[in-house]
């Protein structure tokens, strides 16, 4: 936990990316904006006016776990496919954002959240004047839906281990713990990418489901072998995959989150019934300030983190 710095961070200078989505194969657009108070990260559909067009990156309005994880807010505008980027926002530290949608899915990439962590570390972060918390998990929670199982157990350390299990010989049983503070989690994570499978892609589609899909932005898979001509980025891409999935649906609880999440078969679904179960059990979980927690546990953190951060807490207040 030492290399987590104890105040909340935004984004130095906007960035933005064009693409498609995965599902509604529409081309869209995002631009991610600093916010210099603590507003969390929340998404802003311009082509919606007014408060109506703001969608709060948050567990409460999650409202489609199928394939993937989208937000609804109370007018009932939405927001599909964030866990990617939300995954690279928490990898690289930001805590505070507005996201401006053109659309209503964020673009897919190539699959993955590389392209969103290199271009959010090209354009470092800003330290605001407002020290971060975390949730910090007291008790064990658990959520199951048959064989599927997710949990999060007291730790003084964020990991996070996956285990999937799949027929296709392709990827079979595999399983992978990670720590979520590692800074190496942006090369040996974020680059994993989405995977479907031959033999769904035309019930998928008229179910209008992945009409954006392609081999440029996911890992296609016919029983024993990877379509890809390229092959995959890692021998487990599957497995990785499904930890950058965690990390984006977990980055929903809105602050870092301080405890061992362990899943078996999990998935969006799971996790969304996981955050529901933690958040509604008050005497499982505290907030804590980092500054607080690191005291406690005898830890001097480093105040930046290993990439580009400017330190203006003068011009944060006043902005």
């Amino acid at each position: 936990m030492k290399n987590q710095a104890i105040y909340q961070c935004t984004i130095k200078k906007p960035v933005s990316f064009v693409g498609l989505g995965l599902h509604s194969g529409a081309r869209s657009r995002i631009t991610i904006r600093p916010c210099y108070e603590a507003t969390g990260i929340f998404f802003r559909r311009m082509d919606v006016t007014g408060d109506e067009s703001r969608i709060a990156a948050k567990w409460y309005n999650i409202t489609d776990t199928t394939l993937s994880t989208g937000l609804t807010n109370r007018h009932g505008h939405t927001v599909s496919t964030v866990e990617h980027l939300m995954a690279a926002l928490r990898l690289c530290g930001i805590d505070n954002a507005e996201i401006e949608v053109t659309g209503s899915e964020i673009p897919i990439m190539d699959g993955s959240a590389k392209p969103f962590v290199d271009t959010l570390l090209k354009a470092g972060k800003f330290v605001i004047n407002e020290p971060r918390k975390a949730i910090w998990v007291h008790k064990a929670i658990e959520v199951t839906a048959g064989e599927r199982r997710a949990m999060l157990l007291p730790d003084t350390q964020p990991g996070i281990t996956v285990s999937i299990d799949f027929e296709e010989k392709a990827i079979g049983l595999q399983s992978l713990t990670v720590d979520v503070n590692d800074h190496n989690l942006l090369q040996e994570i974020a680059p994993a990418r989405t995977f479907g499978f031959v033999n769904q892609i035309e019930k998928l589609r008229n179910q209008g489901l992945v009409l954006g899909g392609s081999l440029n932005n996911a890992v296609l898979v016919d029983n024993d072998r990877v379509v890809n001509s390229n092959g995959l980025r890692f021998e487990n891409e599957f497995v990785r995959h499904k930890i950058l999935d965690t990390i984006g649906d977990l980055a929903l609880i809105g602050v870092p989150l301080i405890g061992d999440y362990r899943g078996f078969k999990s998935g969006h679904y799971l996790n969304k019934l996981l955050i529901n179960k933690l958040l509604s059990n008050k005497s499982a979980w505290s907030y804590i300030r980092m500054d607080d927690f690191y005291q406690l546990h005898g830890e001097a953190p480093r105040y930046t983190d290993d990439y580009q951060v400017e330190h203006n807490l003068s011009h944060a207040s006043s902005g």
